[in-house]
């Protein structure tokens, strides 16, 4: 085959595969809105075909010609889909990515450390007695280290109560966004297997690629965190919320719930419109708020 005619067949193979990768492009705006395209590349590309038309025109260059008619039909098509739909409505809201700590957030493993430390010394300590404070604190100070101790039995994250409607919202969660369950098990590196296992039996419907088992949360790359340890969102790029529990009653710069009810009218109620809607101020800035079971946020 003469150059000519391989140098002509290379510019027609590379002229039909530029032109047509933007067919799956058109078929995407079509059916999500083009939420994600730019209206400044789009304008700009339309502009540097019409250059190349000039120059195929000017060289006498047919298949730069073609090429070019055709991208510019198919580029100025994905530009009226995109305000089309943006028009209609059409592009549908992102699906946020939260993540939801295990401990004191879904599983009750104060109350199962409350009956470990009372049957291991013979007292009658109940939740009330910790006024705020942890197990570790609030105990006498010569059986604090036995205290933290108790939590390292391997089996001792296996037969943890699960918090009040927590599946049930998880569930409704998961169902409308991406959900992870994460779980700062460094800190207890033998509960690994325990915590897994009691994911499994009461979270079956979380896959075990949202199950993440972690030291430091800020590798998180999250929306929002559901977390009862304030430490936990230092550094977090998302919109933290605090789940309360004794030992975090005094902290008040993060938007705060009391109970998976409150998550749902925070995340799934009539009003809420994800994250940015909140207007939850950054990390480390004052906001004494939380969430009434009507779903509305108050200060």
């Amino acid at each position: 085959m003469p150059l000519e005619a391989w140098v002509e067949w290379i510019g027609g193979v590379a002229a039909v595969c530029t032109t047509v990768a933007f067919v799956p492009q058109i078929v995407r705006t079509w059916r999500h809105g083009g939420r994600d395209l730019s209206y400044g590349m789009l304008i700009l590309f339309l502009v540097g075909i019409v250059l190349w038309l000039a120059y195929g025109w000017l060289i006498h260059a047919r298949m730069v010609i073609l090429a070019n008619v055709v991208t510019f039909f198919l580029v100025g098509l994905n530009l009226i889909l995109k305000a089309s739909a943006g028009a209609r409505g059409k592009a549908p809201p992102r699906r946020l990515r939260i993540a939801v700590d295990m401990d004191e957030v879904i599983a009750d493993s104060r109350a199962k450390h409350l009956r470990a430390y009372n049957a291991a010394f013979g007292e009658s300590l109940s939740a009330d007695d910790l006024a705020g404070r942890s197990l570790e604190e609030a105990v006498p100070e010569s059986r604090a280290a036995r205290t933290a101790e108790l939590v390292l039995e391997p089996s001792f994250f296996e037969d943890l109560d699960v918090l009040d409607d927590g599946i049930e919202v998880v569930r409704e969660l998961a169902a409308r966004h991406e959900v992870f369950i994460a779980s700062a098990a460094m800190e207890v590196p033998t509960s690994f297997a325990a915590k897994y296992r009691w994911l499994r039996e009461h979270f079956p419907f979380i896959p075990t690629s949202h199950i993440v088992f972690c030291g430091d949360k800020t590798v998180l790359d999250v929306d929002v965190l559901i977390d009862d340890t304030p430490r936990h969102f230092e550094g977090f790029r998302g919109t933290p919320v605090l789940f309360s529990a004794p030992h975090n009653r005094e902290e008040t710069r993060f938007l705060r719930v009391s109970s998976w009810r409150e998550v749902r009218a925070l995340l799934l109620g009539d009003d809420a419109r994800g994250v940015p809607a909140l207007g939850v101020p950054p990390v480390g800035a004052p906001t004494p708020r939380r969430v009434t079971d009507s779903g509305r946020v108050v200060s």
